[in-house]
This record gives structure tokens, sequence and C-alpha cells, in this order.
């Protein structure tokens, strides 16, 4: 079993035992709200090392009007006792603490996420990462009825033009979106990392390795995805959106290589997920363990040459699959 199918099988169990103790956050949620995960969990990549990445969204009260934007129907004093009950599962089931000491366990509305795009606000607030990370690598863990109900409403955002052009729709702003959040998970990297003492630099080495792989094949998983589909139909509908959320990145790349029509970039695309595969197994340790094979110097420039190599190769993956498409074309200019 290689290091995907076995990440998978971890993920769904670790999913299912952690379903089975909220009880009480599922009554309280009741059609109002859902919990997604994120990170590891929603790409089905966890290991025991892995913490829990959670959002919290609920079905706006009013979605009628703009000054509703931030009204919840899941109450304040309700979000509180779901908060309780998922740090009390996890830590029942020894599965780490929510990294910040729970500080990314937020609750937004349904309209937070949709109404906040393209505004000023949408970074700052983290609703351009909330939003997005629904959209791209997450799974529902509680109230799946509410998260597949903001999934459409977020397609329908971001695919509002699309009853004028349905022949020749180019997903242009969600694909502009996906970039702007890559570039702001370099950004926020380079920002945030510290590079002295020496710890901390070797820290920042680890992020940056996974950085150039799982950040990566999450954001470019779903620009191949869009672009095979537009290559194919000169379109991209809603419903070809709500397929690609239901496959993770990985399942994406799984997806490409048995297209016939794609059968030029196979060769890149097989390379990616075996490139994935190895980088899931050198980074299946505990953080000391890894922070100790980062310290040795041979190793450590190993790990950065594969991460340039795994870019190359997806720019490959996208360059053959888009040669001579205009949706191409924009990702590029």
């Amino acid at each position: 079993m290689n290091q995907l199918e076995s990440r998978r099988a971890y993920t769904r169990e670790r999913t299912i035992a952690l379903q089975s103790e909220l009880n009480s956050a599922r009554t309280l949620l009741d059609g109002k709200a859902c919990v997604y995960a994120t990170g590891s969990f929603g790409r089905l990549e966890a290991n025991q090392n892995s913490d829990l990445d959670l959002f919290i969204v609920g079905r706006n009260k009013d979605d009628s009007g703009a000054n509703s934007v931030r009204l919840s129907q899941l109450s304040r004093l309700d979000e509180i006792c779901i908060k309780a009950d998922l740090i009390e599962s996890t830590r029942k089931l020894i599965i780490p603490d929510f990294d910040g000491d729970g500080k990314y366990l937020v609750h937004y509305s349904s309209g937070e996420l949709i109404n906040t795009l393209g505004m000023p606000e949408d970074d700052a607030n983290n609703t351009l990462t909330g939003r997005l990370l629904l959209f791209l690598e997450s799974r529902p863990l509680l109230g799946e009825e509410t998260y597949n109900y903001v999934i459409d409403e977020v397609i329908a955002a971001y695919w509002r033009d699309y009853e004028d052009h349905k022949g020749e729709f180019m997903p242009a702003f969600l694909a502009n979106d996906i970039l702007r959040l890559w570039r702001t998970f370099c950004v926020n990297y380079e920002a945030r990392t510290e590079r002295k003492p020496d710890e901390k630099k070797i820290k920042g080495k680890i992020k940056n390795y996974k950085l150039k792989h799982s950040r990566m094949l999450t954001c470019y998983s779903a620009l191949l995805y869009l672009l095979a589909i537009y290559k194919r139909e000169n379109t991209v509908s809603p419903k070809d959106a709500s397929e690609m959320t239901r496959l993770t990145p990985s399942e994406r790349l799984e997806w490409l290589l048995v297209q016939r029509d794609l059968s030029e970039a196979s060769g890149e695309v097989r390379s990616l997920i075996n490139q994935y595969n190895k980088f899931l197994g050198d980074t299946d340790f505990d953080e000391d363990t890894l922070k100790e094979k980062f310290m040795n110097p041979e190793q450590s420039k190993r790990y950065m040459k594969e991460s340039y190599r795994f870019g190359d190769l997806m720019f490959e993956a996208l360059s053959k699959i888009g040669r001579g498409n205009r949706f191409f074309r924009l990702l590029t200019v």
C-alpha cells in the first residue's frame, strides 16, 4: 500500500471515530451550520502527528441583504458549546490540540464567505482562506447538508456570469482567487518565517518543503482540473466545479491520469503523483524527527531540490494541458 492509500484509510478511520464522539455538537448544528476539515484531514492525508484544521460555517439568518452578512443562524453560545465538544473529543482521541491555541477555529456565516469576494477585508478577515480551502481541500465533519449548501452558494458566486456565457465560460474569477491564495501562502511564509536562531531556521525549511508540495498541490491541482475541462469543452459549468470539489487534490491528479485526451501530460502527472507519495513518506514523522532530518545539510539539500522539481513538474503539466488555450494564457499573464 502506498502512502496515499494508507493516509486515506487512516484519515477516514480517524474521522469516523471523531464523528461518533460529537453527538452534542451535531445536535446543536441541526441544519443551521456545518463543520468542515481542511489541511491534512481535508486532503485525506492525515497521520498520527496531524492536528485538525476546522472551520465552522452557519447559514445566514437572512440571505437577502448585505446588512445580514455576519448574521449566522448558529448562536454564539451554541458556537462555544460546539467548540468545547470539538476540543474535548479531539483530546479524548489523542489528536493534537488545535493549532495556535484554537486561534484558527473560527465561525463564519455563509454570507461572510461569499459577500467578501474581491473585497479588501477578504484577506484581513481570513475569509479568502476559509472560502477557498472549503472549495479546494475540504471534507465535511458535521452538517453535510449545510456544507453542500455553502459550496453551492460559493460556486454560484464565482459562476455569476455563467448564464450569459454558457458556451464559452472561463472561470477567471475563481482562478484569480486561487492564484491569490497561493501567492498569499508564499508571502506569509516569507514574512512570518524566522531565520534565527538555527532551530527556527530549520522549522522554516520544513514549512517551505510542505508549502512547495501540499499547498502547491491544493491550488494547482484545481487549476489543472479546470484547465483540462475548459480545453475539452471550451467552457466550465457549475456542475464541473461541483464535481471538482468532491475530489481531493491528489485525486484530481489521478483523474487527470486516466483522461485519454490528456495523454500528452500523463508522464508529468504520473511523476507528480509519485513524488507526492515520496513527500508524504519523507514527512511521516513527528516534528522532532523531522527537525533532525533537516539539520543534515545533504538531506536538507535533497529535500529542497525535490521541492523545486515538484514545481517544475507542475509547470510542465500545466503547459502541456494548456498549450494554445486562452485559459492557460490567463493563468500566466
